[in-house]
């Protein structure tokens, strides 16, 4: 079991799930290693991701601990293995980690659900639009930085156009489009790209139009990720401080709900594009 002196968040999640095994079997760190063979440390080690773990070790780990939901210790057995390199590495000393791990966990996505009022979701962005975001960032950005940050957005929009893409659900406040970021060239052709988009069968935009009585969502944008079972699904909540990342029972089983209600608030897809088609001509 080599050390990772840097664990990814996918790493990090296999080790913080065993854990909760441990703790539901009722041992103690100490005690379940005495089990496995191991010491203790090498439990907090795995158990923080700091040391990798093979898929035979998660299901004799499964074992001990008495979990006999095989979905999901097959799941996490997914997940094992050495330090893989992504594509996202590359930005490692370039960009807050955030942005790394966001990368790396909608990359293994099952499906993506993303809920925004005020921007258009990163993922179905086009180039002119995230340039001028990227300007408007406070405290403002270098140029090699926004670079830096346009390129992986690219890269991460790379899921929905692979062999097997992503299925992708975007709920978008009509406040969101009207914005006008970049100006009415960049806008207009940002608001194409939204149609063209949502016109792929894995890609579902849906508008929540100025007007309704109720609204359940707030400012902050969510993406809702669904992982190989439900018990590994994870929140990230758009922030001033950057990306924050939620995997509670509870905390999903209330975001779940919230971007439930925001798509039960929305247009119907084709209600949506004809909407999308006349702001573009109002511009």
């Amino acid at each position: 079991m080599p050390p990772s002196t840097i664990p990814t968040l996918r790493q990090r999640r296999l080790g913080a799930e065993l854990r909760k095994l441990r703790e539901h079997s009722g041992l103690t760190s100490t005690a379940a290693a005495g089990l496995l063979g191991l010491k203790q440390a090498q439990i907090s080690n795995i158990e923080s991701g700091r040391y990798a773990v093979s898929a035979d070790r998660v299901r004799t780990f499964a074992r001990t601990y008495s979990c006999a939901d095989a979905p999901l210790v097959e799941a996490l057995a997914a997940m094992t293995g050495g330090r893989t390199r992504g594509w996202w590495d590359e930005y490692r000393d370039h960009l807050p980690v955030g942005l790394i791990d966001l990368a790396e966990l909608e990359y293994y996505a099952s499906e993506l659900r993303v809920a925004l009022v005020i921007h258009i979701p990163a993922l179905l962005q086009t180039t002119d639009h995230a340039r001028a975001l990227f300007r408007g960032v406070f405290p403002p950005l270098q140029q090699y930085e926004i670079e830096h940050r346009l390129t992986h957005r690219i890269k991460r929009q790379g899921i929905l156009h692979r062999d097997s893409p992503t299925p992708y659900t975007a709920t978008i406040h009509e406040a969101a489009l009207r914005m006008g970021f970049g100006g009415r060239q960049v806008a207009m052709a940002q608001l194409k790209r939204l149609i063209d988009m949502s016109e792929l069968p894995h890609i579902t935009v849906r508008v929540v139009p100025f007007g309704k009585e109720s609204f359940h969502g707030t400012g902050q944008g969510i993406d809702y990720v669904a992982g190989a079972v439900p018990q590994l699904d994870t929140v990230q909540l758009d922030t001033h401080h950057g990306c924050e990342f939620l995997d509670g029972e509870a905390q999903l089983s209330k975001y779940r709900s919230v971007v439930d209600h925001m798509e039960a608030s929305a247009l119907s897809p084709e209600a949506s594009r004809d909407l999308i088609h006349h702001i573009t001509q109002d511009l």
